[in-house]
């Protein structure tokens, strides 16, 4: 039996290679709620619209619903002709009830159809990832209070610049993860839009009444255009565009603490439920959830190009090559999704190494900026400042020690300027203190940040 697809202008069947090679079925399967939600939601309007009686629409909307409960039960026959999850739930669904399940499908076409599932399906993912960065942005969160004590170096060019508080660099990634919850809705805005009844590309010469449908779906409101809404897929696109970025976010945390997990850094130790271990060296403990995080980004932003690749060339309308847009899709938002859900509990249960932290933390003279500034207050230009603490640290390399460690008068010599009150300025704990501007690691800053955050995040 060919798709109900096929109208009598075909003169012979699908051939088979076809019919395996066009089906969808094996991964848009999982848009049947989206599908037959949708579609119950059209043949009510159609009842409204008087285009079908309210015996039909009883009629259709029972039988969906049974055919749903079936599909979650497992008790459903895929046949590859039917090529798709829209024309299977069609198709048992004639089977069923005759020529009032062939009534479903008036005045719309597979292009609004699945452009409408699609928005659906993202809808929901966005608001679930959204909801796990949430988490985990209160994993960091909850950090920040037992590890206010903390100070580690910051990095840039991967070399030590300056110290900062530990929940200074769990603020910068609940900021980071805010940014991307914040695209994350920005993005729904555009998805929340309903295409249900531009039909195939020019409408419908039937009375129907798209708002109502929107309106039923929990959709914002209607498509305007429809030409652009069926070939439309940059609400699929933004999806992927967003989520890479997450992964992009993740990835950055996930070397961090790959690199802060060696022993060369020994700053932070991970969850061994979360680590795995060697076949030949049994004293490893590897940060294995972290590099597959780090290496499944990459298949996330692989899926981004694969889409605008996909699109790039298209003219209006729809085009089948449009079909291939669930596969990264899905890809996407299941990589992500398993990426946080196992982001959260390794930030929250990892433990700082505190000593290995405090023995190493006047290494790189970290609190250099903070005596320049020193310097700069005393109305010394900014540039002579730089100058000038440089060579002090050369100084202070030449003997091994840093710089709180250097007498008044080896200092004098670079700057003569300083005196006995920049003692109070240097160490990293004194460096620290001195930080005054908005969103620095200066200490009160830090609190008003975490007071801000617990009060946005509860």
């Amino acid at each position: 039996m060919d798709s109900p697809s096929r109208s009598g202008v075909f003169q012979s069947s699908t051939d088979a290679r076809l019919e395996a090679f066009a089906e969808s079925i094996s991964f848009d399967k999982r848009l049947y709620r989206q599908d037959i939600r949708g579609s119950i939601a059209h043949a009510e309007m159609l009842q409204n619209v008087g285009l079908i009686s309210g015996d039909d629409f009883t009629k259709i909307r029972d039988t969906l619903r049974q055919i749903e409960t079936e599909i979650e039960a497992g008790d459903f026959p895929i046949r590859l002709e039917l090529e798709d999850i829209h024309m299977h739930i069609e198709s048992v669904l004639i089977d069923r009830i005759g020529d009032v399940g062939r009534k479903l499908h008036t005045a719309r076409s597979r292009n609004d159809q699945v452009s409408t599932d699609a928005r659906m399906w993202i809808r929901e993912q966005l608001d679930h990832v959204s909801a796990l960065l949430e988490e985990l942005q209160k994993a960091f969160l909850g950090r920040c209070e037992g590890d206010f004590d903390v100070i580690l170096p910051a990095y840039t060019h991967l070399q030590r610049a300056q110290p900062v508080l530990a929940p200074h660099y769990w603020l910068a990634y609940i900021e980071k993860f805010q940014r991307d919850r914040d695209r994350l809705a920005d993005c729904r805005r555009r998805v929340n839009e309903c295409p249900l009844g531009v039909a195939a590309v020019a409408g419908t010469t039937l009375p129907i009444d798209r708002q109502q449908t929107a309106k039923a779906l929990d959709f914002a409101g209607v498509t305007a255009n429809s030409l652009d809404t069926s070939s439309d897929r940059d609400f699929i696109i933004e999806s992927a565009f967003v989520l890479s970025m997450i992964a992009s976010h993740l990835s950055g945390w996930a070397e961090e603490w790959i690199l802060w997990s060696t022993v060369e850094f020994g700053f932070i130790k991970m969850p061994h439920q979360f680590c795995t271990g060697s076949s030949i060296m049994p004293q490893k403990v590897n940060p294995d959830t972290l590099e597959l995080t780090r290496g499944k980004s990459a298949r996330v932003m692989g899926n981004l190009q694969t889409l605008m690749l996909l699109v790039k060339n298209l003219p209006l309308a729809y085009n089948r090559d449009l079909q291939e847009d669930k596969p990264p899709l899905f890809d996407s938002f299941d990589t992500v999704t398993a990426m946080l859900e196992l982001a959260v509990p390794i930030v929250a249960g990892s433990e700082l190494q505190r000593q290995r932290i405090a023995s190493r933390i006047e290494e790189g003279y970290l609190d250099a900026t903070t005596l320049m500034e020193w310097l700069i207050k005393k109305g010394i230009p900014q540039r002579t400042a730089h100058h000038a603490v440089g060579a002090i640290v050369g100084a202070a390399m030449d003997k091994g020690v840093p710089l709180a460690e250097l007498t008044i008068d080896e200092m004098r010599q670079h700057a003569p300027e300083v005196d006995e009150s920049i003692l109070e300025s240097l160490g990293t704990q004194n460096a620290v203190s001195a930080f005054v501007s908005y969103g620095s690691t200066a200490p009160d800053e830090v609190r008003q940040q975490i007071k801000r955050w617990q009060q946005r995040l509860t």
